[in-house]
């Protein structure tokens, strides 16, 4: 099956050397004497046949063999220890997200790496994304004995990482945490009790220790999130030398049995069962409130890690999108509607397989270019020279990850129907690759907050950050665009389209500023709807950007033809048939219907 791993990183060479500013990017002062636009090619390239050789073949393993619990102790398939080394070895995995490393690629870059991983087995990567993501946190808000002692292990992939938010009693309802943090006689050493489920990499064989990163309330702090401090708890004590102690007291108590990502082990962990687990506090202790630091710390690495669940959902979709083109142009079945005594032809001559396949393309691509503006963003918060560029990035960013989340991993889920429903009862078959995919695709648009607090953080925070201002000037963006290119001669009918969708938007605005008001309950009934036809508007600009670079380059006459007019009838198919959803859903939610508020429990 691990054959059925395909991808081009054409579409990612557009978006890094044609459509976003990737020279800008090589250009900053942190790139310029190490990385060019010229290496982008070469390094792509590698980076997917790394991914096509080394990871795509471990895939198998992950679903068959899967995560194992014994014991006590989990183990992962033979095949990702070799993988894991070979990623971690050549300057592809953790060390990536060392912003001061040598060889640190822009996340431009980093990001295409980490889509190629996805693709190929999207139950190693997070093995591989964690530990990097864990050090970085801990590199920016410890101290420097904590970045020295905690760090370079866990950046050269020697040292696993995780974190630890979840309880059995308190899913997405993060302020009701239980787990509680003692002081000890030792200053910043606290003694930690509580019980995390579904704890992604929580346990494995791969790295000789693992950190964990653990939210917890230190006795006598705040109630809800306001309280909680952050706590750096190693499975294995880590010396101040750096060398290992001994067991800190963190049981695996069992791993979750999932329908998809086998081999990605999910754990349930319990800390200080015999009141002898130590966890070093991040930061600064609750201040004469009681408030700690550990959301914001936490929020760190979780709105990165936002992004990286839709780019996760992205990268399954497109493995079933290319493998669904494949076998639709060489399956023989049916004749055409035009000649239906003729000779039977290939399923991609049929109209509704062209449909199907045109959507899981256009919607892919959608999310793509959302995800890559949003690390061009990133490398320019992080990297860039020019103060007010890294402030509107920032601002921008704040925006667009709900959407990147969860758009694209709802789509991705709906995307991946297509695919079975072209293949059709092969498609319900484990002997073909879309089945796996859609078991492993299903998780994301649950993962790092479900799609419905996504929503309501898009309507009742990003709406109002900063009074408003903030969404105000990502919107009026998107206005200038489309009122700069309204009498384009080619794409006329796609602007007017964007124009009309967003006079929906900001009619929409209105109505729910209303709802904010007078009835509150509105909010949470339409804003999962108000946040898809929030990203359909922004990809639909995307995807047009797009059109007019792929346009530019055919009127000077380059030779990748097909790509470039593949990306032009992807942006129309998309304004045409998928921003219309727009205009159609803004007056259902102005009508306000509450039939779901109304009707008896009793009645379900």
């Amino acid at each position: 099956m691990a054959s059925h791993f395909m991808y081009s990183n054409q579409d990612h060479k557009f978006i890094i050397k044609e459509w976003l500013n990737g020279a800008k990017i090589f250009e900053l002062k942190r790139f310029r004497e190490t990385f060019a636009i010229d290496d982008v090619d070469g390094i792509l390239d590698q980076a997917l046949n790394v991914c096509r050789d080394i990871v795509a073949p471990t895939n198998d393993d992950g679903d068959t063999i899967g995560a194992v619990f014994k014991n006590g102790n989990v183990t992962v398939p033979p095949s990702f220890h070799k993988a894991f080394k070979y990623i971690q070895e050549n300057g592809w995995g953790s060390s990536n997200k060392d912003i001061d490393g040598e060889g640190t690629l822009p996340e431009i870059l980093s990001g295409a790496v980490r889509e190629f991983i996805y693709a190929a087995n999207p139950a190693f990567m997070p093995y591989v994304g964690l530990a990097g993501g864990i050090a970085a946190v801990i590199k920016e808000f410890g101290t420097s004995e904590q970045i020295e002692r905690f760090t370079p292990k866990m950046f050269e992939g020697l040292c696993g990482g995780t974190m630890c938010l979840t309880e059995p009693s308190g899913g997405s309802d993060v302020g009701d945490i239980s787990s509680k943090a003692y002081p000890t006689e030792e200053p910043s050493i606290y003694k930690i009790k509580g019980t995390k489920v579904f704890i992604t990499a929580g346990d494995h064989d791969l790295t000789e220790n693992i950190v964990h990163l653990v939210l917890a309330r230190i006795e006598g702090a705040a109630s809800g999130t306001k309280g909680l401090s952050l706590f750096i708890v190693p499975k294995l004590w880590i010396n101040e030398d750096r060398s290992l102690g001994e067991p800190n007291d963190v049981l695996t108590i069992g791993l979750e049995h999932k329908m998809g990502l086998k081999g990605s082990a999910t754990a349930m962990l319990s800390f200080g069962e015999e009141d002898g687990c130590r966890g070093i506090l991040l930061g600064s202790p609750p201040d004469e409130r009681g408030f700690g630091q550990g959301i914001a710390q936490m929020f760190k690495i979780i709105n990165g890690s936002r992004v990286n669940t839709g780019h996760s959902a992205l990268a399954v979709a497109t493995v079933a999108y290319n493998n669904s083109v494949q076998y639709a142009k060489e399956r023989i079945q049916g004749r055409p509607i035009t000649d239906p005594k003729g000779s039977r032809v290939p399923l991609i001559q049929h109209e509704d397989v062209r449909r199907m396949l045109l959507t899981q393309k256009a919607t892919t691509e959608a999310s793509r270019a959302m995800i890559y503006q949003a690390y061009y963003y990133l490398d320019m918060i992080v990297y860039g020279d020019d103060p007010e560029e890294k402030r509107q990035a920032k601002r921008s960013i704040e925006v667009i990850t709900p959407l990147i989340k969860a758009y694209s991993s709802d789509q991705a889920w709906l995307a991946i129907t297509e695919a079975i429903q072209i293949y059709a009862g092969y498609g319900y078959t484990e002997e073909y690759p879309v089945a796996r995919q859609a078991r492993d695709v299903k998780i994301y648009s649950i993962w790092e907050g479900t799609n419905f607090i996504q929503s309501l953080d898009l309507v009742l925070r990003k709406w109002s950050l900063d009074k408003g201002s903030i969404f105000k000037e990502w919107l009026e963006q998107i206005a200038a665009f489309v009122q700069d290119n309204k009498d384009h001669t080619l794409f006329k009918d796609e602007f007017k389209i964007l124009s009309d969708a967003l006079e929906s938007y900001y009619e929409l605005m209105d109505t729910v500023a209303g709802y904010i008001s007078d009835n509150i309950r509105l909010v949470p009934l339409y804003s999962t709807r108000i946040l898809r036809i929030t990203a359909e508007l922004y990809a639909g600009c995307l995807l047009m950007q797009q059109a007019l670079v792929a346009q530019e380059k055919l009127d000077q006459g380059n030779t990748n033809q097909d790509f470039y007019i593949g990306k032009i009838h992807t942006a129309q198919f998309y304004v045409n048939n998928i921003v219309p959803d727009v205009m159609a859903t803004v007056p259902i939610i102005k009508k306000a219907n509450i039939s779901a508020i109304n009707i008896p429990e009793a009645a379900f």
